[in-house]
C-alpha cells in the first residue's frame, strides 16, 4: 500500500484544497493530511487571522471520504521523519525554507516528492482579502 501525505493550514477551506486532496489521493492508496496547529501558527505569525480552530479544521478535513487519516503538525520538516509514508505531495505554493528541508529529507530517505499544481484562480490569501473587503 502506497501512503501519501500532504500538509497545510486548510483554513478558509476551498475548492483548491479539495483538488489538492483529490490529486494527492490519486498518487497512492492511502491519504494522510497533516493540518498545521493553530497555536503554532499564531506563535510564528502573531498577526495571522485564522477562521477555524485546529480542531474545526481537522473535522472539515476528516469529513472528506478521500482522506484516510488526519494528523496535526507544527513544522513540516520536523514532522515528516516521524510519519510512515511513501509520497510527499507538495502544494504549488509550499516553497519556504521548512518545505525545502522536508523535501531534502524525503530525497535522502527514499521518499518520493510530487509537486502538485495549484487550482487556477483559487488562493487562500485572495479569499481572505475579499472577505476583509466585505466588512
Amino acid at each position: 500500500m502506497k501512503k501519501v501525505i500532504t500538509v497545510g493550514v486548510f483554513d478558509y477551506f476551498h475548492l483548491g484544497h479539495l483538488r489538492l486532496f483529490e490529486n494527492a489521493r490519486k498518487l497512492g492508496d492511502y491519504l494522510i493530511v497533516a493540518v498545521q496547529d493553530g497555536d503554532y501558527i499564531l506563535k510564528t505569525k502573531p498577526n495571522a487571522t485564522i477562521l477555524y480552530t485546529t480542531e474545526q479544521r481537522i473535522d472539515l478535513v476528516k469529513a472528506l471520504k478521500i482522506v484516510d487519516e488526519v494528523i496535526i503538525y507544527q513544522n513540516v520538516d520536523e514532522t515528516l521523519p516521524n510519519i510512515d509514508f511513501d509520497i510527499f505531495a507538495v502544494g504549488g505554493d509550499q516553497t519556504h525554507e521548512r518545505f525545502q528541508r522536508a523535501i531534502e529529507w524525503c530525497k535522502n530517505n527514499g521518499k518520493e516528492v510530487v509537486r502538485l499544481s495549484r487550482t487556477p484562480g483559487i488562493c487562500s490569501s485572495k479569499i481572505k482579502n475579499e472577505l476583509s473587503d466585505l466588512k
